[in-house]
């Protein structure tokens, strides 16, 4: 089927879902979790073929983790579900009123922005994720992910449609792109007719081939090279702990942790900490000179591993000379997405998360944390890098737009 004719299913189901109540929208969301528990095993089922495909290609086992399915990982999905239909209906708020000088009464009201298609890698939880996003908002969903979880996703989908149907949805309001080749790719990129906003999630090539070729409206999410900056006045277990989770807890997503940046202040005593540590847990090493005379087994670090997103159990180490040289270097080379400062000092604090150049900035805290969920979003629908209109994780609110109503009783101009 072309994106076009996907593109008029969804044309005519936008206006279906924009006039649906809170009620009968968290009801969907319920019986979409219902459904998706209750069909488990078939979508288990549809997964291991996936996985077995992948197996066979030889791929990572780190992109095996981000496709692969359990029962566990689906009840999180459903649970996702029910999380987003307890939240409060953005739709419809009253966002600002102006009360005019000749008698108009001006509402800013929040409104569904229409028709929202994703080009995902991957994740088949994005499936599940994305659409119930966009369903609590009021918006139709248009889903292409990669060929590797082709199976996972029909399965996702039909079941979650099943749900929609079970309560009288009019047809489109979920749909998925079956073929997953670059030219039906590129359609979606440039249907502006039916698709009112274009939602990248994936690796570098993938961000970049739609920011280069949609002529659809696109928000730029996550390449994640996220950095933790250990200060000389860090608490050094924390600072391992963090380090440690932010890198192994599960390398191969945009929030894990690819650089330490070590104040040279505190390097010797240091570096041979979470150099042990991480080698518990396979990690291997990138360092730079000073990192290297101080542990000669790190491998030598090259430019391009100071830009990298690693998504693997792979760490780059570099010795700064303090607060200041750590917020250079995270601004020259970082992606704009999650960076943490591991210190006891306020001042060093509020400098870095003043000059830091990211959606998302700790102190204390594991990167990890840049997340749909633990913001208590009930779920999200990327990480958004750039400045307009959504920064950070997307809830809810992100995918809404607003519209004004203007009450007058005969104003002229």
């Amino acid at each position: 089927m072309k994106i076009t004719d996907l593109g008029k299913k969804a044309h005519k189901a936008k206006y279906f879902l924009q006039n649906l109540t809170s009620d009968k929208k968290n009801q969907a969301l319920q019986t979409m979790a219902d459904y998706l528990i209750t069909n488990t095993s078939y979508i288990l089922l549809k997964n291991q073929l996936d996985v077995t495909s992948m197996k066979d290609k030889n791929a990572t086992s780190a992109l095996i983790d981000r496709m692969i399915l359990t029962e566990d990982r689906i009840k999180q999905m459903a649970d996702g579900l029910r999380g987003i239909a307890i939240l409060s209906d953005p739709i419809g708020n009253i966002l600002e009123t102006i009360n005019r000088p000749n008698g108009l009464v001006i509402t800013k009201v929040s409104v569904p922005i229409g028709v929202i298609g994703i080009i995902y890698e991957a994740r088949p939880n994005v499936t599940s994720d994305a659409t119930g996003l966009c369903l609590k908002t009021g918006n139709v969903v248009i889903l292409r992910g990669g060929s590797e979880a082709i199976n996972s996703n029909k399965a996702i989908v039909s079941v979650l449609n099943k749900a929609l149907d079970s309560l009288g949805f009019l047809e489109g309001c979920i749909q998925l792109v079956k073929d997953t080749s670059r030219e039906v790719a590129k359609d979606m990129m440039t249907c502006n007719e039916y698709i009112d906003l274009l939602i990248p999630r994936g690796g570098a090539s993938l961000i970049d081939a739609v920011i280069k070729n949609a002529t659809v409206p696109v928000i730029e999410t996550g390449v994640g090279n996220c950095h933790v900056y250990v200060d000389e006045f860090a608490n050094q277990k924390q600072a391992i702990d963090i380090i440690i989770n932010g890198k192994t807890q599960r390398p191969a997503v945009c929030n894990a942790t690819e650089t330490i940046l070590i104040n040279e202040s505190i390097a010797f005593e240091f570096l041979p900490k979470i150099y042990e540590a991480l080698k518990a847990h396979q990690v291997e090493i990138r360092g730079c000179k000073a990192t290297k005379k101080i542990i000669p087994q790190v491998i030598d670090a090259i430019e391009q591993d100071w830009y990298t997103e690693y998504l693997d159990l792979i760490i780059a180490c570099k010795v700064v000379g303090d607060v200041k040289d750590a917020i250079n270097h995270i601004n020259k080379y970082n992606s704009k997405h999650s960076e943490s400062i591991i210190t006891e000092n306020k001042e060093a604090a509020s400098l870095f998360t003043k000059k830091v150049d990211a959606a998302t900035v700790y102190v204390n805290a594991s990167t990890r944390f840049t997340d749909g969920s633990e913001f208590g979003f009930g779920a999200e629908i990327g990480i958004s890098t750039q400045m307009l209109h959504a920064r950070g994780p997307m809830g809810l609110r992100e995918l809404t737009s607003y519209k004004y109503i203007v009450m007058g009783n005969g104003q002229i101009r």
